[in-house]
C-alpha cells in the first residue's frame, strides 16, 4: 500500500491551499486501489478536518506512517521526518539563500524532495502550478487598488470571497473609468489577469493601438517579450534566443508605460534581462502609472517600485519617486504597489481545487508507476539524501 499525508501547512504566515481536495482525495484513492491519502490535522486549511472524514479521508494527528508527504509551501525545518519523499514549492531551485538550511536539513535527514516547480514535459513545459490563480487575484487586487486610491468604487478584498463566484460578483458590480491598463506576460499568469478584465467587458487593443490610440473607453493591452524588447544588434527578436541570451536584448517597454495608468506585470523576468521600470523612469515628466499591481514580485529589480512583498492583511503600500522609498499607499505623491507573493492563497479553495486536478491527471499517474517519462525524476532535487544529477549545480548553495 502506497500512504500518502496531507500536510498541515507550517511555513509562517500561513498558507490555506491543500494539493487536493477531500474529493479528489476519495477520487485518488478510488482511481488507485491501494492507495491510502490520510490529512494531517489542521486548524488553518481552506477545507475543514470534517470535509475530509465526510469523504472518508482519514485524519491523523501525525502523518508519519505515509511514504509520500505532500503540501504547499516550504515545510518548517523542525517538522521534516528522515527518510520520507516531501513533494512542495521549495523555493531552492535557485538558490534561494533564506531556504539554504532546509535544503541542508533535507539532505541530512535522507529525505527525497520532489518540487512542483519542475514538474515538466519532456520539452519543458510546466504540468502543474498556480499561476493562473495570482494573476487573477493579482488583477483584481489591482483594481481594487485603483479604487481605493481615487474613492471611484470599492472591492471586498480577495480574501474575504469565499470562492471565484463571489469575486466576480464583486467585478461586476463596479464601473471602471477611462484607464489604460498594461499587462506584461503571455503565459498563465497574465491570462488569469485578462480573465478578471474580460469580466469588466473591457477592450483589448494591440500593442500598436496602446501607443497610438486616444480612448474615450477603458482599455487593457497585453504585451509579449517581443513588444518590451529588442535585439540591442538591430537582428529580428526570437524567442529561443531571447530565453537562452537574454543579455543580447535591450528593454523597449518605456514607451508603453508614459501611455498607462495601472499597470499588472505578469511576466517571468531572467536577471540577465533588460528591466522593465528603472528609478529614473519614474522621474519622466509626466509619468503616468499611479498604480501597479506587481504579479510577478520580483524584488528591486525589474520594477524598482516593488521594494519587498506585500501582505495578503496589507496589500499596499507606497513607492516615492523622488526618494525611491516606502511611503503611504494611496498619497498623491506616492505610486500604489501591490506586491502579494503568494496571491493564489486569497482564493484556496478555488486555486486548490484547479491545482488538484493537474496532480490527478499529470502526477499520480506518474507516482503509482514507473514514471514512465521521467517527470518525477526531473523534479527530484534530492533522492535519499543527495542531490539528483539535474540539481547538482546546488551543491555549492549547499554548502555554503
Amino acid at each position: 500500500m502506497m500512504r500518502i499525508g496531507l500536510l498541515k501547512e507550517t511555513k509562517t504566515p500561513p498558507d490555506r491551499r491543500v494539493p487536493l481536495t477531500p474529493w479528489q482525495a476519495a477520487e485518488l484513492q478510488k482511481k488507485f486501489p491501494g492507495t491510502e491519502v490520510v490529512a494531517e490535522l489542521s486548524p488553518i486549511r481552506c477545507f475543514s478536518d470534517e470535509e475530509y472524514a465526510r469523504k472518508g479521508i482519514r485524519v491523523v494527528q501525525s502523518p508519519e506512517a505515509c511514504e509520500v508527504l505532500m503540501g504547499v509551501k516550504e515545510v518548517a525545518i523542525p517538522a521534516l521526518i528522515a527518510e520520507r519523499t516531501y513533494v512542495f514549492f521549495s523555493h531552492t531551485g535557485k538558490m534561494q539563500p533564506y531556504n539554504r538550511n532546509l535544503l541542508r536539513e533535507i539532505i541530512r535527514k535522507k529525505i527525497t524532495l520532489v518540487d512542483y516547480e519542475y514538474l515538466t514535459t519532456p520539452d519543458g513545459n510546466r504540468l502543474v502550478a498556480f499561476g493562473r490563480w495570482a494573476g487573477i487575484v493579482g488583477a483584481y487586487n489591482g483594481l481594487r487598488g485603483w479604487g481605493l486610491r481615487h474613492g471611484s468604487f470599492r472591492l471586498k478584498p480577495a480574501h474575504e470571497c469565499f470562492n471565484m463566484k463571489e469575486l466576480l460578483e464583486q467585478v461586476r458590480q463596479i464601473s471602471v473609468p477611462s484607464v489604460r491598463i498594461l499587462i506584461t506576460g503571455g503565459g498563465r499568469v497574465a491570462h488569469g489577469a485578462m480573465e478578471i478584465l474580460a469580466a469588466l467587458n473591457l477592450t483589448k487593443v494591440t500593442p500598436a493601438e496602446y501607443l497610438s490610440g486616444t480612448f474615450d473607453r477603458p482599455v487593457y493591452c497585453q504585451l509579449d517579450p517581443d513588444d518590451y524588447v529588442r535585439r540591442r544588434d538591430g537582428q529580428p527578436f526570437s524567442m529561443k534566443d531571447f530565453i537562452e541570451h537574454p543579455d543580447r536584448y535591450e528593454s523597449a517597454f518605456l514607451p508603453y508605460a508614459l501611455r498607462t495608468d495601472l499597470y499588472i506585470p505578469c511576466h517571468y523576468w531572467d536577471p540577465r534581462s533588460p528591466v522593465f521600470l528603472r528609478p529614473e523612469d519614474y522621474l519622466h515628466p509626466g509619468f503616468p502609472v499611479r498604480v501597479i499591481a506587481d504579479v510577478s514580485c520580483d524584488i528591486g529589480k525589474p520594477v524598482a517600485s516593488t521594494l519587498r512583498p506585500s501582505t495578503i492583511e496589507e496589500p499596499f503600500y507606497g513607492y516615492h519617486p523622488q526618494t525611491g522609498k516606502e511611503g503611504p499607499a494611496f498619497d498623491k505623491d506616492h505610486i500604489t504597489v501591490m506586491a502579494v507573493d503568494n496571491l493564489p492563497g486569497e482564493l484556496p479553495r478555488d486555486a486548490s481545487e484547479d491545482f488538484g486536478n493537474s496532480l490527478l491527471e499529470h502526477f499520480f499517474p506518474a507516482l503509482l508507476s514507473d514514471d514512465p517519462e521521467g517527470m518525477i525524476r526531473r523534479a527530484t532535487i534530492v533522492k535519499e539524501g543527495k542531490l539528483t544529477e539535474g540539481f547538482a549545480y546546488l551543491r555549492d548553495y549547499v554548502e555554503g
